[in-house]
């Protein structure tokens, strides 16, 4: 049984008992998945807080049934996705881009080498600074397509039922986005590049 069979199971129950630990098996994600869609670290905290309080009160509704239903992973990148778009549509997220790595909990936070030089250290910054914006300035289909299959990791079936969408059309839109973000990034370098060499 994994860990989410376990929580299932737990919430069917005992909800008040195990919430605390889907909330601590799942807050890193879903404020991670919050960031990258957002951009804005104080919105993405928010989003992940209000989807906690969205799942509670949606599970306090359903029957054990409908419980044991769930595929909790998605369910959860549905709730948080829509919080996204709501403020995005009310214009929270037009607030200045910020890198990728910022305000990320200590567990996502990505590992250095301990060999590695305080210039590699800056130069992957600067680097995962660069995929941020280009990755926030992708149509929001796309951005939460690239996100929930290539920063939360979601199968392509979740990535389906998170989205509410055909598996082929978020395979597309997957597969979409990192074309376009493989040309972005690719325009970006050759401009510094050029900027290098003037």
């Amino acid at each position: 049984m994994d860990t989410d069979d376990a929580l299932l199971a737990g919430l069917v129950t005992d909800l008040d008992a195990t919430f605390e630990t889907l909330v601590l098996a799942h807050q890193d994600r879903l404020y991670s998945i919050a960031l990258r869609v957002m951009g804005d670290p104080r919105d993405a905290e928010e989003a992940a807080q209000d989807a906690f309080v969205r799942a509670y009160r949606a599970l306090a509704g359903y029957g054990p049934d409908r419980i044991r239903e769930l595929r909790l992973r998605p369910w959860l990148a549905t709730i948080v996705l829509n919080l996204c778009r709501s403020r995005r549509s009310r214009g929270a997220a037009s607030r200045a881009a910020v890198s990728l790595e910022a305000g990320l909990p200590t567990a996502a936070e990505p590992r250095t080498e301990p060999s590695a030089g305080p210039a590699a250290v800056v130069d992957r910054h600067a680097e995962r600074a660069v995929w941020a914006d280009l990755l926030l300035a992708l149509p929001p289909v796309q951005r939460d397509a690239v996100v929930l299959r290539h920063v939360d990791g979601l199968s392509y079936p979740d990535l389906a039922v998170a989205l509410g969408r055909p598996e082929g059309t978020v395979k597309a839109q997957v597969h979409r986005g990192l074309v376009r973000l493989r040309a972005a990034y690719e325009a970006e370098t050759r401009l510094h590049t050029e900027e290098l060499s003037a």
